[in-house]
């Protein structure tokens, strides 16, 4: 299993984006976590098959109705850590 590590920047807070992307890897059965950082940026940590997340990227350029995403830093890694479910964290 592969783990995708992202950034992603722009007015992705206070505008639906985390449940967004929620849903989003709950429909392609990615598990992992979305939360909100300090800095107005969003962190995202999804695995599954490599093909998947690459489709997945595309739905973090995309965003929810209200959101503008500005840019999504994607880091490639071994998982340390397998999730069960895609959380939304507070």
């Amino acid at each position: 299993m592969v783990e995708m590590h992202c950034i992603v920047i722009g007015k992705v807070q206070g505008v639906s984006y985390r449940t967004y992307v929620q849903d989003s890897a709950t429909e392609l059965k990615l598990v992992g976590f979305i939360r909100n950082m300090s800095d107005g940026s969003v962190e995202v940590v999804a695995q599954g098959a490599p093909d998947t997340l690459k489709d997945f990227v595309e739905y973090l350029h995309e965003g929810s109705l209200m959101s503008v995403v500005e840019g999504v830093a994607v880091e490639w890694r071994s998982a340390d850590k397998t999730y069960t479910e895609f959380s939304l964290l507070h």
